[in-house]
């Protein structure tokens, strides 16, 4: 299997060759365990440890290009270098403290994504807060979002759902379909060229897994039912892989996630609240919060019905938690770490502006 149907390309194969250490080979991390990987090479599969001095530093997680030392066949090699990601998806670390002299970390869950698949259930789980977030999340990560409405065969009025994603969703495509039923996957292909990599993200008991199953035509990843009680699923993904597909093209599956806790610089709210980012250029103040201030054109769109409130009071907790956390990160120690951050985000926001412009 070459390493180009994993996602190699000329981008990762510039920054190994810039590595001096010699007779470095790359691989992609296709499953990572509390220090352990199992990467994807010319060679086939091969077991991976990582060094102490680099566990100190950005570890590799699923989805990243790493360049590491060769070993005899059947012997964990040692990862020498993490190549630089083009995309990466990441949250706030959860659990974490949020007060004041609190370091905010995050939390890299999968790198090198081209393409985002928001899942979302139709049944109870469906909420559009929830896909707002999770879109926010996809811009800032750099990668294109896709909004996939499963279990279109449990709700009583599918398109009418459709259609309240619609006021939410911007250009950013939305796709209808059962994957337990098998109906509507077709579509989800075309994101499946060879080379290219796909993440499934939503909460438990969305579908995720039974669709990665379906497209891959196996049973790929263990499934579990939805809770009748309380319409919630279980966690029957419990660690993230990266899968090729028989047909080409490869899919991340993530567990579900119950905190999603919002970083960055502000692009990604922006690109989801495209509307509201798009009114407030017309404001009478450039530092408007549109929440009463004089000639403020968001608010004069909520009076006029082109704009609802709960999309406006979305907007808002979203900006101030971003705030908060720019605060968190601009506080005591934790200068250097932002500044690390502020660089990565600004290298995946020029990767998308690139994208956009092929």
């Amino acid at each position: 299997m070459t390493l180009e149907a994993f996602g190699w390309n000329d981008y990762f194969a510039r920054h190994l060759a810039a590595l001096t250490t010699p007779g470095l080979l790359p691989g992609r991390v296709c499953r990572a365990t509390r220090g352990y990987y199992t990467l994807r090479t010319e060679s086939g599969e091969v077991p991976a440890g990582l060094p102490g001095k680099l566990r100190r530093e950005e570890v590799p997680v699923v989805g990243d290009w790493v360049a590491f030392v060769p070993a005899a066949t059947g012997q964990t090699v040692q990862i020498q270098a993490l190549l630089p990601r083009r995309t990466c998806f990441a949250r706030v670390a959860p659990g974490r403290r949020q007060g004041r002299g609190a370091v905010t970390e995050l939390q890299v869950l999968a790198a090198n994504l081209d393409t985002v698949l928001v899942v979302c259930g139709l049944d109870r789980d469906f909420n559009l807060r929830r896909i707002e977030r999770y879109l926010t999340l996809a811009w800032e990560s750099g990668a294109q979002p896709v909004i996939v409405l499963n279990k279109a065969d449990l709700s009583a009025d599918p398109e009418a759902q459709r259609t309240e994603v619609e006021s939410i969703a911007g250009e950013v495509p939305i796709h209808l379909l059962a994957a337990k039923a098998g109906t509507g996957l077709d579509i989800l292909r075309t994101y499946l060229a060879p080379g290219r990599t796909v993440a499934l993200l939503g909460s438990s008991g969305v579908g995720k897994s039974t669709l990665l199953n379906r497209l891959a035509g196996s049973d790929l990843q263990q499934t579990g039912a939805v809770s009748e009680a309380l319409g919630k699923g279980m966690h029957t993904t419990s660690h993230r892989e990266l899968f090729l597909l028989p047909g080409g093209g490869l899919v991340v599956d993530n567990p579900g996630m119950r905190e999603l806790q919002l970083w960055g610089e502000g692009e990604g709210v922006a690109e989801t609240f495209e509307e509201i980012a798009s009114l407030a250029c017309h404001c009478r103040f450039g530092d408007c919060r549109h929440d009463g201030e004089p000639g403020c054109a968001v608010l004069a769109a909520v009076a006029e019905g082109e704009l609802g409130l709960e999309r406006l009071a979305s907007y808002r907790r979203q900006r101030t938690e971003l705030a908060a956390f720019t605060a968190r990160a601009t506080s005591g120690g934790e200068a250097e770490h932002r500044r690390k951050w502020k660089a990565i985000h600004k290298g995946l926001r020029r990767m998308l502006k690139e994208r956009k412009e092929e």
